[in-house]
Order: structure tokens, then sequence, then C-alpha cells
């Protein structure tokens, strides 16, 4: 089963701390997420921009209103997503508090919806419209 574990990092972590302790830190996690790809839990993953970089749509009054930056201001800021194969969720917790990243901030992980029948009982009632 897929799970989705949400990284957040303190906004200014990165420059808080020394470039040398930065740079063993995301060599710690780059080196795990190599263990869990030859173990077969790394299912993709990624970094994201900072929070600046970003846009958030929302629907109001009939249409699509455009904010720059994060939706809510927050003491910690989405990193990044990794997709994580796992038995179960204890597994997937097991495995994700080994990641070094827990020290730059919490891990969200949440199972991943299966839509599957969703998109099926869609794409039927698409076909017959």
């Amino acid at each position: 089963m897929k799970y989705i574990c949400l990284g957040y990092i303190e906004p200014n972590k990165p420059q808080d701390l020394p470039e040398s302790e930065w740079h063993a830190m995301m060599d710690e996690c780059f080196s795990y997420d190599d263990e869990l790809r030859k173990n077969g839990h790394f299912a993709g993953g990624h970094a994201l921009q900072p929070p600046q970089t970003a846009a958030t749509l929302r629907w109001e009054n009939g249409k699509v209103s455009i904010t720059d930056g994060p939706y809510a201001e927050t003491k910690e800021q989405l990193g990044g997503i990794l997709i994580l194969e796992a038995r179960d969720l204890n597994h997937a917790i097991q495995l994700m508090s080994k990641h070094p990243g827990v020290k730059a901030g919490p891990f969200e992980i949440r199972p991943a919806a299966d839509l599957s029948e969703m998109i099926r009982e869609s794409e039927k009632r698409r076909a017959g419209a």
C-alpha cells in the first residue's frame, strides 16, 4: 500500500544551520532514500520550492480565485513529499522513523486513497453522457 509522507520544515532551518551540518543532514537523507529504493519502499518523492513560489487556488463567488503564496501562515511549511510503499501504517511509521529528515521537521504520514473504483464509475457516467 502507498503512503504519502509530507515533510515539514521550519522556514529558516537551512539558513540557521552551519553549511557543513546542513550538507551532512542532506547526505544522510539521500542515503536513507537510496536504502528505501533498494528495498522497494521508495515509490517517489520531490522537494518543494519555497512557499513564496506557491499559488493557492480556491473557488469563490462562482469562479477561481488565485492568491500568491501558501494557503496559511504556519510555523512549519511543507518542504516535500515522499511516496512510500509499506505493508501498513505501522510499517510506514517504522520506515519513516529512521529517516534523517525527521530532524529538520515533522513528517505527516497518510495512506494514499485508492480512487480507481470512483474513476471507473465516473468514466461510465461520462461515456453515457
